[in-house]
């Protein structure tokens, strides 16, 4: 009889968590406790955490406490972005987030998912690039291997399953190009 799914077949890569066991558990105990229990205001301490954990993170980040980050040493964030609450970074891949980039809360961010058509269901990981300038409104899904260029707004609850053009507001599930976003200057806003 034929099966669809195994999961007694199942193998994780080799080094596919990027560090050992031990030290992933170390992380997850510093982030429930030391990094999620900080207080709002203590920008620089996570981002302390979270560098000593092996992240590139760049200057005057802003990432809330109760933010979720799989692994740190597989994430890369640029000058001034920032991370909402309750946004999961879920890091099974690279994760690479540009500068002034704003994540909104409850947005999930996945690097990695399941071949279905394996029995073994196997695991796999594809780096997510988040350009410059871009604005992740709430709640919105981004799928593994997406790049989101420069200046692009994807509005919220929208699923995001492949690349998207920059400039542009995206929204929906599958997120599409919808409009162009006004630059500063092309404008006056009312």
């Amino acid at each position: 009889m034929n099966k669809y799914t195994d999961l007694s077949q199942f193998k994780l890569p080799k080094n596919f968590r990027g560090r050992t066991g031990i030290f992933v558990q170390i992380w997850w105990f510093v982030q429930s406790s030391f990094f999620g229990l900080s207080p709002q205001f203590m920008y620089g301490w996570r981002r302390f955490l979270l560098k000593l954990f092996g992240a590139q993170i760049g200057k005057n980040v802003i990432i809330r406490p109760s933010a979720r980050i799989t692994y740190p040493w597989k994430i890369k964030i640029g000058d001034y972005s920032w991370i909402g609450d309750d946004v999961v970074l879920y890091s099974l891949g690279d994760i690479e987030i540009g500068n002034n980039v704003v994540v909104s809360q409850k947005s999930y961010v996945c690097a990695a998912s399941h071949d279905y058509e394996s029995e073994s269901f196997d695991i796999y990981s594809n780096k997510i690039n988040i350009q410059d300038e871009v604005w992740v409104a709430t709640d919105v899904f981004i799928a593994p291997g997406v790049t989101i260029h420069k200046g692009a707004v994807i509005g919220a609850r929208s699923s995001v399953f492949n690349d998207l053009p920059g400039g542009m507001i995206c929204m929906g599930s599958p997120a599409k190009p919808i409009r162009k976003r006004r630059h500063e200057n092309s404008a006056i806003r009312n």
